[in-house]
């Protein structure tokens, strides 16, 4: 900060001492560069089918230490990259579609949920057999993750989002997000001690999280509060997305506050608005296109490149053996939540179909940055092996949703997919 700001904002207030640290947005204003040249590089380039996240941490890899040293996560990054990470898992759970998870559907998921656990926990154990990682739980959970936020938009894409395979699809990343987010945050809290704890205090959130959500969605339905909401949504008060982001902090601080991973309040947090929510289409269309430009355009990209910024591109150069495990990880990635699309087959059109959902639920990246943070924080994971989850995570959102839509496209022409989209209505 320069002298002339401080110097004002010391008159603002009063005092001899400067309120404000003096920090540097150098780094910060890198990071921003990034997340704009990346997304304006895929635009000039519209054949070029990446997730744009994929861009975002490969180009926060180039401008890192790793590469050319022009950023470091410095405070400020940190910083907004963790509030970053909050709106993401936020926003993740705002995706979840209540009204979907009933029924033969959710039978259907909850049983491939189950065989994934199994089989993502099997594959850790057999890595830690092998030698080839030290904590196989860390490992079998963060394996269980789907990237809702990269696999609904290939669904959007092929317009598949809609229909019967789209559906079942969702809800399956639905389950193991969910899933993932929970085992994470009650066996590597970082605050409680044993498993009978840490239940205890899951037990004390859910009880918290349920008045929370009894209360909010009580006082939504009082008219007098309802029309209150309508008439300031649109205007310089945003009602709306302020009591979004206040349930948002209120859960993260609840999460931690009960010695469980905030990454748990604040997935939890956009679970609760989608399902209080209800008349979005009628009252308020554009609050759900506002919590995205708060979270897309700004906040999730800053998460993004500073997990790229932040990657050890060393500990893989440097040490063969982690780059082995790039390809390991990748394939644990296709049978802990590939292999489980089997269960799906007899509700899907064909092989093709579950090839593509396997493909799609395989498709894991934010889930696997975030666990690996937190594995490298206590202990859990070295920083080449985190490292190499994160590649592996980069390569499956590159090459799995890409293959999807290839199998995909064949199988459903646009008369057939027409057709499908207007009986799946």
């Amino acid at each position: 900060m320069s002298t002339t700001t401080r110097t004002a904002f010391t008159t603002i207030t009063s005092s001899e001492e400067p309120v404000m640290p003096d920090v540097s947005f150098n780094s910060l204003a890198v990071v921003l560069a990034v997340a704009f040249v990346s997304r304006v590089v895929l635009g000039l380039l519209p054949r070029v089918r990446l997730p744009g996240v994929v861009v975002e941490i490969v180009f926060g890899i180039v401008v890192g230490s790793s590469v050319l040293g022009w950023a470091r996560a410095d405070q400020p990054v940190q910083i907004l990259a963790l509030v970053g990470l909050a709106f993401l898992l936020f926003l993740s759970g705002l995706e979840i579609e209540f009204d979907h998870l009933r029924g033969r559907l959710l039978r259907i998921a909850l049983l491939g949920l189950g065989v994934s656990v199994a089989l993502g926990l099997a594959a850790g154990y057999v890595l830690d057999a092998v030698g080839l990682v030290s904590n196989p739980l860390l490992i079998g959970i963060t394996l269980v993750a789907t990237s809702l936020g990269l696999v609904i938009p290939v669904l959007k894409e092929g317009g598949l989002n809609t229909t019967a395979f789209g559906q079942l699809v969702i809800v399956g990343a639905s389950l193991g997000d969910f899933a993932a987010v929970v085992l994470l945050s009650l066996l590597f809290s970082r605050d409680a001690s044993g498993t009978g704890s840490k239940l205890i205090l899951l037990g004390v959130f859910v009880v918290l999280l349920a008045v929370i959500a009894l209360s909010v969605a009580g006082l939504g339905r009082r008219m007098q509060i309802s029309q209150l909401l309508v008439r300031l949504q649109d205007t310089t008060a945003q009602i709306r997305v302020r009591g979004a982001m206040l349930l948002l902090v209120a859960l993260v601080v609840i999460a931690e506050r009960t010695g469980l991973e905030t990454i748990l309040g604040a997935f939890v947090a956009g679970a609760v608005v989608s399902m209080i929510d209800r008349d979005a289409a009628h009252t308020h269309p554009l609050f759900r296109v506002k919590l995205d430009a708060v979270g897309y355009g700004f906040l999730v990209p800053i998460f993004f490149v500073t997990s790229g910024v932040r990657f050890d591109l060393d500990a893989l150069r440097n040490d063969p053996s982690n780059l082995v495990l790039v390809p390991v990880f990748l394939v644990a990635l296709l049978v802990a939540r590939g292999v489980p699309a089997l269960v799906y087959r007899r509700q899907l059109a064909g092989r093709r179909e579950t090839v593509a959902a396997g493909l799609l639920q395989a498709t894991s990246l934010p889930f696997i940055v975030t666990a690996s943070m937190i594995g490298v924080d206590i202990g859990a994971l070295t920083p080449g092996t985190a490292s190499a989850f994160v590649a592996a995570g980069l390569l499956s959102a590159v090459i799995f949703p890409v293959v999807s839509l290839s199998l995909l496209r064949p199988a459903l022409p646009e008369p057939a997919m027409a057709a499908r989209l207007r009986s799946s209505r």
